[in-house]
């Protein structure tokens, strides 16, 4: 005669702890600490009904929460089914989520610009369009992420946005109270005034309220612990540019240019608002440095010179050395993968390009910080 083994009930406590695992996938942190666990209860057969809140109504995450839920609380010792029922937080709830993460402060703060912030902000400016900026920004960012880091994007060039469609963003911010929650895709989170229009349609602003998108995307975006953020700037010196300086005075300039000399001369003016915005120069960014061919000989259509030239011109303007970071080859596959949303240093990471802003990528993310190039506010005794 045998006995069989009685079933195994799972432990709460265990349960709670699985759950501890999950993580919001917008807020990036555990949905126990955010209070989205509404309840667990355990039956005798090991049936597991796990509630949770979600953020909002039409939260566009609410599958991967579920999958997320039912795996983490499959793997616990005893559990043999998984029921999770959503339910949605109410307003309280939500304005206590947002005390949590962001403080009681009504009025959002900017947190790059916070004594003390960790962030390395860069600002990838251009003399004129046409130059791949938006394309070096997207690459960069793509790379840093790869490298293990927190990277948001902000697409600054209000009138001229591509970001979303060269990052592979398909979906739109979430709000959370008084919190933008923004897309990610490509392992970066990423804001634009594309997220919020409709189709094509285009944006008929002037300076004021530009700068007033431009500070609702720094500081009423919940980006949450970023190692980096780049924003990629409309081409000029307009008022982006000077709205930049204000909100962010710490940011830092990435200039980029063509080879061509008359391209590299307006791409010192980008550069050289540095010297009257207080701002560091972070180097030069040369993109369409040649063109290789079948045979393995290299053409340069746009000349050669121009990237080092906008270095060594800056570098004498402001009085401290300012490095060419790196010449991005062009690559027609760079073109199709913005198109396609799958960034070239993911899409085809042996091509040449992509291994140059992979190189300028690690530059860029691991030296030190220091005050060469930056401009001190002082004075003679």
């Amino acid at each position: 005669m045998t006995t069989s083994e009685p079933t195994r009930v799972p432990d709460v406590e265990a349960v709670r702890a699985a759950l501890a695992g999950v993580q919001d996938p917008e807020i990036h942190k555990p949905i126990t600490d955010l209070g989205m666990v509404k309840d667990v209860t355990i039956g005798e057969n090991g049936a597991v009904n796990v509630e949770i809140y979600l953020t909002v109504s039409g939260c566009p995450l609410r599958d991967k929460i579920t999958r997320d839920v039912t795996e983490a609380v499959s793997a616990v010792d005893g559990v043999r089914e998984v029921t999770v029922a959503l339910d949605v937080m109410s307003d309280q709830q939500r304005t206590d989520l947002r005390r949590k993460l962001r403080g009681d402060a009504e009025e959002p703060k900017i947190p790059f610009a916070e004594p003390g912030s960790l962030t390395r902000v860069y600002c990838v400016a251009s003399g004129k369009g046409g130059v791949g900026k938006s394309s070096v920004t997207v690459n960069l960012a793509v790379a840093m992420a790869q490298r293990g880091l927190s990277v948001g994007v902000v697409d600054a060039d209000i009138y001229g946005h591509s970001v979303p469609r060269m990052l592979g963003v398909d979906s739109r911010p979430t709000r959370v109270e008084k919190m933008i929650m923004p897309p990610e895709a490509n392992g970066v989170k990423a804001i634009s005034v594309a997220m919020f229009t409709q189709g094509n349609t285009p944006v008929v602003w002037r300076g004021p309220m530009l700068h007033r998108a431009l500070q609702q995307f720094l500081a009423d975006v919940f980006w949450g612990d970023l190692d980096v953020l780049l924003l990629d700037l409309p081409p000029g010196t307009g008022d982006i540019a000077i709205s930049v300086a204000q909100l962010i005075p710490n940011a830092e300039i990435l200039v980029v240019t063509t080879p061509q000399q008359a391209a590299a001369e307006v791409a010192e003016r980008a550069g050289a608002i540095a010297s009257q915005t207080r701002q560091r120069l972070a180097g030069v960014i040369e993109n369409m440095s040649w063109l290789e061919l079948p045979d393995g000989t290299r053409m340069q259509p746009w000349g050669s010179g121009g990237g080092q030239t906008v270095a060594d011109s800056l570098t004498t303007a402001i009085g401290a050395q300012v490095p060419l970071l790196g010449n991005v080859p062009m690559d027609p596959r760079l073109v199709q993968a913005g198109d396609n949303g799958t960034p070239l240093v993911t899409s085809v990471p042996d091509a040449p390009a992509s291994q140059v802003l992979t190189e300028i990528a690690g530059k860029l993310t691991t030296r030190a910080r220091g005050l060469a190039g930056r401009m001190l506010s002082v004075s003679p005794a």
